[in-house]
């Protein structure tokens, strides 16, 4: 039978804050596989997860599929804004949040994971952030554009920059990013779709360069709409939800786990000459050019029906 196994693997996820959202699903999958586990959280919210993992908030859904409870080796705080000390601001290190903090740069941590394991084999960015995503781009300030790239697809290129000769040859890394990179998503602002645009376009030649000079295969999932607690905060995930299943060629709801076996796939053999590649995992939303549910096509005619022959 053929099957995904990684066991011996280790993977760092960069992102997970929650048990919500695709980055927990990704970890969770890699785990059934057999991987060991390595997170990495916003610097601002690890106290809040690992009590609440401690206190078993999480619990139900760490549930394996063998019985078992997934567990990760080590969690660290993490802010890929920053690349390294001297990069953070003065205000941040004043920030309450961040006082008792310390190496949570990407070049700390990607050090303090080889120290404390070793190489690793897999990397996972899943994680985003855009002050101003509500704005419409034309109302986007400079500030928050270029923040919105900095947290959401320069901190794609830091994390293999630093990761990337920590990792084994034959490494895997995986991204997300959304089909607002290449379709006007209105209410997706902010500098959000430019800066998934960016992730896509950075892939492309991020596979060339660390394929060449680590060995690693470098690739993104675009995936369709899920009610995340970072998606909630858009302010309108539950309309995007409703259209994709009014018009995507599957019509169902997309699961995180959906995307968490596509991840497992992309971080195994079975995909060993598999990179450079955005993977829709989508209910085939991006291959629609027609919107079924619009009022213009149910005014002008009925709805296009199969005919089976």
């Amino acid at each position: 039978m053929l099957s995904i196994d990684l066991r011996g693997k280790k993977a760092f996820i960069a992102g997970i804050g929650d048990d919500q959202g695709y980055g927990w699903a990704i970890a969770k999958a890699l785990a059934e596989a057999g991987a060991e586990i390595i997170i990495g959280t916003w610097t601002p919210i690890l106290k809040i997860f690992t009590q609440s993992w401690s206190m078993g908030k999480f619990d139900e859904s760490r549930q394996l599929s063998n019985g078992k409870m997934m567990e990760y080796l080590k969690v660290y705080a993490i802010d890929a804004a920053f690349d390294k000390p001297e990069d953070v601001p003065q205000e941040v290190r004043e920030n309450k949040r961040y006082q008792d903090a310390s190496g949570y740069t990407v070049s700390e941590v990607a050090a303090a994971v080889e120290r404390d394991f070793g190489k690793i084999d897999i990397l996972v960015h899943a994680l985003a952030n855009g002050p101003e995503v509500k704005k419409p781009l034309l109302e986007t300030s400079r500030s928050g554009y270029l923040a919105a790239l900095s947290s959401s697809s320069y901190s794609m290129v830091s994390l293999v920059q630093n990761f990337g000769p920590r990792m084994n040859a034959d490494g895997s890394v995986i991204s997300l990013t959304y089909i607002a990179s290449e379709r006007a998503v209105p209410g997706y602002g902010g500098g959000m779709s430019s800066a998934k645009a960016a992730l896509e376009s950075d892939t492309r030649t991020l596979a060339y360069e660390a394929g060449r000079k680590w060995g690693l295969r470098i690739n993104t999932i675009s995936a369709g709409p899920l009610r995340s607690r970072a998606a909630k905060a858009i302010g309108f995930i539950d309309s995007m939800i409703e259209y994709s299943k009014a018009n995507a060629p599957l019509v169902k709801d997309m699961t995180a786990e959906e995307v968490g076996a596509a991840s497992a796939f992309l971080c195994s053999p079975l995909s060993a000459a598999i990179t450079g590649v955005t993977l829709y995992v989508d209910n085939g939303m991006h291959a629609m050019g027609l919107a079924l549910d619009s009022q213009a096509l149910n005014k002008t005619q009925e709805q296009p029906q199969l005919v089976a022959h």
